[in-house]
């Protein structure tokens, strides 16, 4: 009885582990290397060097901005999924925070599609500076633009996948910080921020301090669908999360019912 006990309970928790081990390597899901996401890379060096265009066509290196603690968002400018609504959440942020915008701290936006051009990105510029309610000077906000090679080297350097798809990309919903030294301090994940979380991530940035996530409940919970370009909830995942969590508590029950029929036994026996 005790053999088998044991061998029921390390069958059940060995189970567990490979099935949730096959989730969170995406067994059954296709290649991991080509599916959207986030590679983090928690004080590594972002791509300075990058050859990229400004607003006015213009070439530029983020060595040439990133001066102070900065917001990095990845997108595209032709996207109809969360782009956009992101960037909305990001200024609903901004809007709130208590520090100066330009001295504090800078935001950039970087187009990962080598189609988009300097004039799109000046004109999303445009649009998005419009919607601030506080002062916001234009250098505090930088829209670029670049060729696909420049533009890679970017997203790799800070662990940002996306693949192409139909009519678009495929990619996650992130925010970068990075320090005065273009080192990745922390990401945050989702279409909206709290003020508090962003401001206290840019004070840490300031400071040089690197910072691993709190919460990865997007990026863990929800897969991006690219057919309705939106996210939806990962069922393969969070069924190797409750297959884990039932094994782990399978085994304890064994294990006290054990516990408890050897007590029972020394108190017959005394």
């Amino acid at each position: 009885m005790k053999m088998s006990r044991r061998v029921a309970a390390l069958t059940v928790l060995l189970a567990g582990l490979l099935f949730a081990a096959a989730v969170g390597t995406g067994q059954g899901q296709g290649d991991v290397a080509n599916e959207a996401g986030v590679n983090e890379k928690l004080g590594a060096q972002a791509a300075l060097d990058a050859v990229l265009k400004d607003e006015t066509g213009q070439d530029i290196t983020l060595r040439q901005l990133v001066d102070k603690p900065t917001i990095l968002t990845l997108n595209y400018f032709t996207c109809t999924g969360i782009c956009s609504p992101l960037l909305n959440g990001l200024v609903d942020c901004l809007n709130q925070l208590e520090l100066e915008p330009g001295k504090d701290y800078q935001v950039i936006t970087m187009s990962f599609d080598p189609s988009d051009t300097p004039e799109v990105a000046r004109q999303k510029r445009i649009n998005y500076l419009k919607q601030m309610t506080r002062p916001f000077p234009p250098h505090a906000w930088r829209f670029l633009t670049g060729n696909a090679g420049e533009t890679k080297a970017v997203t790799d350097s800070v662990g940002f996948i996306f693949r192409a798809i139909a009519n678009g990309f495929a990619h996650p919903g992130v925010i970068v910080v990075l320090t005065p030294q273009g080192i990745v301090s922390r990401y945050l994940y989702g279409i909206s921020f709290l003020p508090a979380d962003v401001q206290i991530a840019l004070q840490e940035a300031s400071a040089g301090q690197v910072r691993p996530t709190v919460s990865r409940i997007l990026a863990f919970c929800y897969s991006y669908d690219p057919q309705g370009r939106r996210y939806v909830l990962n069922i393969t995942r969070l069924a190797g999360a409750a297959v884990l969590l039932f094994a782990a508590g399978f085994v304890v029950f064994l294990l006290k019912g054990k516990s408890r029929s050897g007590r029972e036994k020394t108190r017959l026996s005394a």
